[in-house]
């Protein structure tokens, strides 16, 4: 059959390797490798070891005990108030009035001119109040928007009444201002507009229920509530010193009387304190402490339950993060065996060995001291084993090995490579340790060592 002359076959040209290619595939591939074994590998993260400190701290809610008067009413009416909560007011000072028909405010808007407003200053309170609201509130405390409520709304009710009242004695009307009963303090003292039963309480009143917030009942008095006559219409917190009594156990209730005075943070705005320190225990063994002030009672006096943080101890030295600490066993051995020698003058041991014809004989082995006490020694334990036997320095008294002791330490890496260090821990918490500083076979500040202890062993080389 003859060949077709238009027939074209693809002619496949073969594949030339030259040295090239293959470097470059090599390199490629170890390029690959490299970049799976980074993304595998455990990496090692350093830590600059700093000066700092940790407080021992207790955080408690207390009840806050204060000499409290509740003033009830003389009259029966709408009350309308006139003294803003937590101000003091003086003897004489008006506080508020009652409207005994209801009619007064109805009277007043017949009578109006214009309109009220209320002033810079009457806003800026406003505001003051609304922004140390917004500050301090806690998603878990969701009954402190209803105190808010309560008290915004006091606070502008009042703001009002200031104008109502100079509309009231603008008109001259016997009939109009004969609906209204003025009542003025008859004594000085913070106004609190609330009363909850605890006004009488002492320490030696308390039990364990009183702080059982699920039964506590906080009866708010608002501005335009009809009273009758001997209802509670305003309480007056009538002297400064004031104290604050928590529920702790018997062991530190006797460390803080110990103390006498402890210092004391309030949460609600970071204020601290010194107060004096008195116990009580109870008839059930329930044992409350009272940490009593002379000062900033007005910051608090509308509330009962305050949260305050004991600020009982504070250590200073090195800290680090607790991830960095590990424990490591050492051969403990009597300080008359350790010696120096070798080239560098370093701290050994004479360790026995045996030649090939089975002679004894003596080979100075440097090692690493890692803590001391006041007869012996913690050595590493990479070049020893149990049961080697060790010489005495110019003796031939033996030493066996293998007493062993556990030390709390880091990973030094300011060589490049993992070193143990012994660190005396002065206090820790969750996340960080205070430890001293300076000591012979320890840290010292600005050291590099390793964030996790796990990722690293023993004189592992550190790659940056």
């Amino acid at each position: 059959m003859a060949n077709n002359p238009n027939k074209i076959t693809k002619y496949r040209r073969p594949l030339n390797l030259n040295i090239g290619m293959l470097i470059f595939a090599a390199i490629f591939v170890y390029v690959i490798i490299c970049v799976i074994m980074y993304f595998k590998a455990e990496h090692i993260v350093g830590y600059s070891v700093k000066e700092g400190s940790l407080s021992s701290n207790s955080i408690y809610k207390g009840i806050a005990l204060r000499k409290e008067v509740v003033v009830n009413s003389t009259n029966a009416g709408y009350v309308n108030y006139f003294a803003r909560e937590g101000e003091r007011a003086a003897v004489g000072d008006l506080i508020y009035t009652i409207d005994e028909t209801g009619r007064l405010s109805d009277y007043i808007q017949a009578n109006e001119n214009g309109e009220n407003s209320l002033s810079d200053a009457d806003l800026s309170e406003l505001k003051t109040e609304i922004t140390a609201f917004t500050n301090s509130f806690d998603r878990t405390e969701f009954a402190d928007v209803y105190n808010f409520k309560y008290s915004v709304e006091g606070t502008v009710l009042k703001l009002a009444n200031y104008n109502m009242l100079e509309n009231v004695n603008s008109v001259n009307s016997a009939s109009a201002t004969s609906l209204i009963a003025s009542c003025y303090a008859k004594q000085s003292g913070i106004i609190v507009y609330s009363v909850d039963g605890y006004e009488d309480l002492t320490l030696q009143d308390m039990t364990a229920e009183y702080f059982n917030q699920d039964n506590y009942e906080k009866n708010h008095l608002v501005n335009n509530d009809l009273i009758a006559k001997g209802d509670p219409v305003y309480k007056l917190s009538t002297d400064e010193d004031w104290s604050i009594v928590i529920q702790v156990d018997k062991e530190l209730a006797e460390q803080l009387v110990e103390e006498e005075y402890i210092e004391v943070k309030f949460l609600k705005n970071q204020y601290t304190a010194w107060g004096s320190v008195e116990s009580y225990t109870n008839e059930e063994g329930d044992t409350f402490v009272s940490l009593s002030f002379t000062n900033s009672m007005i910051t608090f006096c509308t509330d009962r339950f305050i949260d305050i943080e004991l600020l009982l101890e504070e250590e200073k030295g090195l800290k680090i993060p607790n991830s960095s600490i590990i424990e490591k066993e050492f051969y403990i051995v009597p300080k008359e065996y350790v010696t120096q020698g070798g080239n560098s003058g370093n701290y050994g041991v004479l360790l026995e060995t045996y030649t090939e014809e089975g002679n004894a004989t003596t080979e100075f082995v440097e090692t690493t001291i890692y803590q001391e006490t006041e007869t012996e020694y913690y050595l590493d334990d990479t070049v020893l084993r149990a049961g080697n036997y060790i010489i005495k320095p110019e003796s031939t008294e033996k030493y066996a090995i293998s007493k062993t002791g556990s030390l709390i330490g880091v990973y030094n890496i300011n060589k490049g490579y993992a070193d143990f260090k012994q660190v005396s821990i002065l206090y820790q918490n969750e996340e960080y340790a205070i430890v001293k500083s300076n000591t012979m076979y320890g840290l010292n500040v600005y050291d590099y060592i390793v964030l996790d202890a796990s990722t690293v062993h023993d004189n592992e080389f550190i790659y940056e």
